[in-house]
């Protein structure tokens, strides 16, 4: 260690009185005999739920003064879903399934609407004595539901450091497992859109411009089942360049065909 720093390291330090010692000045602290000095406790690991696709999205950072409250607004991938399971995660690593669970809820009886139509509010309330606080309230109908959890509940600080090693050991990876994975989410999303857009249009749109548009689609089905994000992102960039003037034109005759009949005042 000496070698490494290039410096003599310093011992003299007893740990298991500095630790007391803190521990004694908290106490002080929180009695009100101490005006001068803020401890302030941390969250060590970032706090987050799970998106489609096992991704990992932190809502409350690592190293977020506690306590503290973060919130973040989803929506529903399905259309007609009536229930959202919030799974909630500790750790730093992009997918769930290198990170802890804590725990996971229900919340129930949405309204059946569109997928993206939903707005669901998920709100993480960290409190100073570590109890994290997950609400999940559906916006529209206010539908609402919560779960409390000890985030450091069963886990030591050695584990808590081998965590933030593995996350540092395995970014690379973990950039490129997103990057892939956010690709595929997006070009689902584009996919049932344009099924959509297909059935809906198929009265404006010619027989050349619906089989074209469908090869498109079958093209980025295809690559979405690979492992290549760059061919995804261009399948999808392909497609929404042909189909961009469709969907202006479709946009035109459906708001003729609304106002037909009607008089601007």
């Amino acid at each position: 260690m000496a070698e490494f720093f290039g410096r003599p390291v310093f011992d003299d330090l007893n740990p298991d009185e500095i630790v007391a010692l803190g521990a004694a000045i908290q106490a002080d602290v929180l009695a009100g005999n101490q005006q001068d000095i803020l401890l302030l406790d941390i969250t060590p690991l970032s706090l987050g739920i799970e998106t489609v696709g096992g991704l990992m999205d932190a809502i409350i950072p690592r190293n977020s003064k506690i306590p503290t409250k973060a919130a973040r607004q989803y929506t529903t991938s399905v259309d007609g879903q009536k229930n959202l399971k919030i799974s909630v995660f500790q750790g730093e690593r992009d997918l769930v399934e290198h990170n802890r669970k804590l725990g996971e809820f229900i919340l129930k009886d949405i309204p059946p609407m569109p997928a993206g139509l939903p707005k669901i509010d998920i709100q993480f309330i960290l409190n100073a004595d570590g109890i994290l606080t997950v609400r999940a309230r559906e916006l529209r109908s206010n539908l609402e539901t919560q779960v409390e959890i000890r985030p450091t509940y069963g886990i030591s600080e050695e584990e808590m450091a081998l965590m933030l090693i593995d996350s540092i050991q395995n970014a690379e990876s973990d950039i490129a497992a997103r990057g892939l994975l956010e690709a595929r989410n997006e070009a689902n999303n584009i996919l049932l859109s344009g099924e959509k857009f297909l059935i809906q249009n198929a009265a404006i749109l010619s027989t050349e411009e619906q089989s074209e548009t469908r090869a498109l689609l079958n093209t980025l089905r295809e690559t979405v089942a690979g492992t290549d994000k760059d061919s995804i992102l261009s399948a999808m960039e392909s497609l929404n360049e042909y189909t961009a003037p469709l969907a202006h034109r479709a946009l035109d005759v459906n708001i003729r065909e609304a106002m037909r009949g009607k008089k601007i005042g």
